[in-house]
């Protein structure tokens, strides 16, 4: 039994669909983020995006450059911006591989996704990933239609 589907408080919040496709992620990280009370409740309601965000490492930080949280409406004099950097939480010995894989071997920090975990924290799941080329990208949706004819045929003939 997995444990995670049954608790009330982990639950996805947003993820980004299309990284799987643009880049060939290589490894993957949870870190924490730091963000103020409104996000939060805004996050509550399920009003993220992380689509067109990236990750960077920054003067020794770890950033989330453009992900977008809507505003919360209630919280009109202490709202948030809602594509602000926000700080991403990560270990030392963490922070520095990801500065070498983005400094010397040219990979990039892509979101993935970004959830509550059953403690009820906000997590962001960061692939390690390298760009596709546009023929990597036909090959990857041209399996997956295969892939999809493939069920199709055994569903009719099976």
């Amino acid at each position: 039994m997995n444990q995670k589907n049954h608790d009330p408080n982990s639950k996805l919040i947003a993820e980004n669909r299309r990284a799987r496709y643009d880049y060939f992620i290589e490894d993957d990280l949870e870190c924490g983020i730091v963000l103020a009370g409104s996000e939060v409740k805004s996050l509550r309601q399920g009003g993220a995006n992380i689509g067109e965000s990236y990750a960077s490492v920054e003067n020794g930080e770890l950033w989330l450059i453009n992900g977008y949280i809507a505003p919360y409406l209630q919280a009109k004099t202490w709202g948030h911006e809602e594509r602000r950097r926000r700080k991403l939480l990560v270990s030392r010995k963490e922070l520095s591989k990801l500065w070498a894989a983005t400094a010397k071997d040219g990979m990039t920090l892509v979101p993935l996704r970004m959830y509550f975990n059953d403690r009820g924290m906000v997590k962001l799941k960061i692939g390690i990933a390298k760009g596709k080329k546009n023929t990597d990208k036909r090959e990857t949706s041209a399996k997956r239609d295969w892939d999809r004819q493939k069920r199709r045929l055994l569903k009719e003939h099976g």
